[in-house]
């Protein structure tokens, strides 16, 4: 047992953790409602703002792309400057930027304040979770707290496709956007009643500008790069050129950080063998959930002939269903530990996408979609909070908002590899097929059931390799979950590379001094 495990939970001024839970969850539920919200209004976006098929892709890639490539920037700036504090400027500028959204009178005007949209988000989505993981002790309570805050990601996020519907059909686009205003403007006036405010040890220490820098920008070059590859292709001069930039970027960033006094993400937390396999399983888990809900959107739309409306709510037992699951995963992690709940949770997950790939053109929803629903639901709620619950194993409380942001940069860079890999993949020879079809309306919705088919068994085979990872790569036993216990392997090279330094030379990962390296369990 860890010494958080015993430690008391960390409460506001006046308020107690329930209050602060349920106001954090409120950000996660508002940056993940806004990451779906916008697909089946972008018909009604489109005809109000006179905008191209190509351009209006913007309005969901725009948000995405600053969001995945400042999360990490943004956890490492509540670390530094207050999280509570950074948390109240990313409510006001999302609040403003959705003001804007909303009043845009153009594609270039509404493509801008979504971007600034995302950059609000990821001042939130880090600062929100470091809060959390400081409020509640380590282990069964905090297990509870990040069990709700994970199934709320995958809720809002099915959520928002039923009300942009509702929104877009009832009183217009623009109110997807206007919702927001009032709660962001009264969460960020409300946030010092109910938060505490917290900052690492180190905030006096320079802040690593160089880092952050070639760090956000090779992490916003590579996810707009994964997004734009589907359209103009993997092997075109100007997909080979970005990529080769964020490789250079991102190896630039790398020798910064081994050199910087105090870097924006220190190296030594990837030695942390349960942080890390999580946060690598979270690129492929996303990866195929991206895919999954983008693809079974276009499935029953095209293939099963429903209404945007209608295809939105056949999402609603998915919703309940990862509810179910992240309930039952935050309280068998702390019984059994990360790895068995993971491995159930992947393998539920590749059984739905298996199912879907199996729907014939002539299918219902009863008998062909909901069981695979049920059981994506169910996987999703597992993995979702066993990831988030392994992603802060080992990482000390000074260092909680880049463990915040690192976990959500994973999720977010993992969701635009995904859909990028796996759309290559089934648009393959799409045109052709569509040629062929001609007015044909049969061969013309086996020409989509073919795209989706493929778009499924990608998908269910990320889940796979994300399953051998989880099988082969993460640790055994409770005692990988205690963070004393995996600072103190790293420490001794056990389930890690290379030598992270014992708990009394490390005080910065947050062990206790007493811990006794070589006591510890091989993980």
């Amino acid at each position: 047992m860890s010494a958080t495990d015993s430690a008391p939970s960390r409460s506001g001024p006046g308020v107690g953790t329930g209050a602060i839970l349920a106001f954090l969850c409120l950000g996660q539920f508002m940056v993940f409602l806004d990451v779906s919200i916008v697909n089946l209004a972008l018909p009604s976006i489109k005809d109000g703002l006179d905008m191209s098929e190509v351009s209006q892709n913007y309005i969901v890639t725009a948000y995405g792309t600053v969001l995945g490539g400042f999360l990490l920037l943004g956890g490492r700036l509540a670390d530094t400057f207050g999280r509570r504090r950074l948390l109240q400027a990313g409510f006001v500028v999302f609040a403003l930027a959705s003001l804007a959204s909303g009043l845009a009178q153009n594609g270039t005007m509404l493509i801008t304040a979504r971007g600034f949209q995302g950059l609000g988000s990821s001042m939130i989505a880090p600062a929100a979770l470091s809060i959390l993981t400081n409020t509640f002790a380590e282990g069964a309570e905090r297990n509870k707290a990040l069990g709700i805050w994970g199934s709320l990601a995958g809720i809002a996020s099915i959520l928002g496709v039923i009300l942009g519907g509702v929104l877009a059909d009832g009183p217009g686009w623009e109110w997807i956007f206007w919702i927001n205003v009032p709660i962001g403007l009264g969460v960020a006036v409300l946030a010092p009643r109910v938060l505490p405010e917290s900052v690492a040890e180190e905030r006096g220490r320079p802040f690593d500008l160089a880092g952050a820098i070639t760090l956000t920008s090779g992490l916003l070059l590579l996810i707009f790069t994964l997004g734009e590859a589907t359209t103009v292709g993997w092997a075109t001069a100007r997909t080979i050129v970005s990529l080769s930039c964020v490789f250079v970027l991102l190896t630039t960033f790398v020798v910064i950080e081994a050199r910087a006094a105090s870097p924006i993400l220190p190296l030594r937390v990837f030695r942390l063998a349960t942080m890390r396999t999580a946060n690598l399983s979270a690129i492929l888990v996303f990866g195929m959930f991206g895919a999954m809900f983008f693809f079974a959107s276009l499935f029953m739309q095209q293939v099963y002939d429903y209404t945007p409306l209608r295809a939105g709510f056949a999402y609603v037992p998915l919703a309940v269903c990862v509810a179910i699951g992240a309930g039952v995963a935050s309280g068998l992690i702390t019984k059994v530990a990360a790895r068995p709940v993971l491995i159930a949770g992947l393998a539920i997950t590749t059984v739905g996408l298996l199912l879907l790939w199996r729907a014939p053109v002539d299918g219902s929803y009863p008998v062909d979609v909901l069981p695979a629903f049920i059981a994506l639901g169910l996987g999703c709620g597992m993995c979702f909070v066993t990831l988030q619950i392994a992603a802060f194993v080992g990482i000390g409380e000074e260092e909680a908002g880049m463990g915040a942001g690192l976990i959500n940069t994973s999720q977010e860079a993992g969701g635009a590899l995904g859909l990028a890999v796996v759309a290559t993949i089934a648009y393959s020879g799409f045109a052709d097929d569509m040629a062929a079809a001609g007015d044909n309306g049969h061969r013309i919705r086996e020409a989509q059931l073919a795209v989706n088919h493929d778009a499924f068994l990608s998908a269910a085979c990320l889940g796979a390799v994300a399953l051998l990872f989880a099988i082969l790569l993460m640790p055994k036993g409770k005692g990988s979950m205690s963070s004393a216990e995996a600072v103190a392997n790293a420490g001794t090279g056990q389930g890690g590379t290379g030598r992270v330094g014992t708990p009394e030379t490390r005080p910065d990962l947050g062990t206790p001094a007493g811990v006794d390296a070589q006591a510890s369990q091989t993980l």
